[in-house]
């Protein structure tokens, strides 16, 4: 009978948790192979698909594939087969305890482990709790505060800051040079497997404790207000343009270029709301950037 250590140490290997992988093969044969993979059900799982899902992981760390992409006119798509692939992850996990210290032990998937670090990223992981799962791309120059999660199939582009108490949803798609606040939060979406997950261009400003979820597009430049909540059911107000902005059947909410959001609030309809004064929350776009607002949302190089 195996120890629980050998156990731990046969499943490692099979998972592909050991350092040292090699880079994956080419991109459009994983892509193939991680597509039926997707497809199969749990009873048709071989050992070998654990290591296919290692390599998946990789590629991913890497940027070579990922949940979601632009298209030259702008539109956002998603990959389908690689929602998919992250569900068959799970499925094909063992829940098994950590090797921590003390009081520091977890359980998990030992499909999902979380990803090493290394200075060579030139990534800044700033030591107080934060976890980064493997299969999540960070991109050179990013700075991590603690304590602050991001989740496997996210995608943090170059020189972006995720400042304390951040989480980065399952295939959140953040882009370059954005600044997540502290306590913002960024929704994951692996199901339905069609949705689109959470995108936030580059040069985004997030304020604090705000939360964007449900698919919601943020476009480049925009800045989001302090507690400012965009969601699928959300509409947004833009006092610039006359416009209100909400998530269709054939197209998520979208926040345009450059605009800057911030809380509001509109009257509740019926006698009793008027009755009493009772106001909805209502996200406004007040203006769009200019000189001024790059200037009071600049992010200072120093920090780097």
């Amino acid at each position: 009978m195996q120890t629980r250590s050998a156990e731990k140490q046969r499943l490692a290997s099979l998972s592909g948790t050991q350092y040292g992988r090699s880079v994956p093969r080419p991109v459009e044969q994983l892509i193939h192979l991680c597509e039926k993979l997707g497809e199969k059900s749990a009873d048709q799982y071989v050992p070998e698909d654990r290591a296919l899902f290692a390599e998946f992981r990789e590629a991913a760390n890497l940027g070579l594939v990922r949940c979601a992409r632009r298209t030259e006119t702008g539109e956002w798509q998603v990959n389908v087969w690689f929602k998919r692939t992250i569900l068959a992850g799970f499925r094909l996990g063992q829940t098994l305890e950590s090797d921590g210290l003390g009081k520091t032990q977890f359980f998990d998937k030992h499909t999902l482990p979380t990803r090493a670090i290394y200075q060579t990223n030139k990534i800044r992981l700033v030591p107080g709790g934060s976890s980064v799962r493997d299969g999540a791309y960070i991109g050179e120059g990013v700075i991590i505060m603690p304590p602050s999660y991001i989740n496997i199939g996210a995608y943090v582009d170059a020189d972006t800051l995720v400042d304390s108490h951040v989480l980065v949803g399952s295939c959140a798609q953040v882009g370059a040079r954005v600044h997540l606040s502290a306590g913002v939060q960024i929704g994951g979406v692996l199901e339905p497997v069609g949705g689109l997950p959470v995108v936030i261009e580059d040069d985004v400003i997030v304020g604090g404790n705000s939360g964007i979820y449900e698919g919601t597009i943020v476009r480049e430049r925009a800045v989001i207000g302090t507690g400012v909540i965009l969601n699928g059911s959300t509409k947004v107000f833009d006092l610039v343009n006359s416009k209100i902005l909400q998530r269709t059947q054939s197209s998520p909410l979208e926040i345009p270029a450059g605009a800057v959001v911030v809380s509001g609030t509109r009257p509740a309809k019926g006698d009793f709301a008027a009755e009493h004064g009772l106001q909805i929350y209502s996200p406004l776009i007040v203006k769009y950037r200019d000189g001024k607002t790059d200037a009071a949302t600049t992010l200072e190089e120093a920090l780097r």
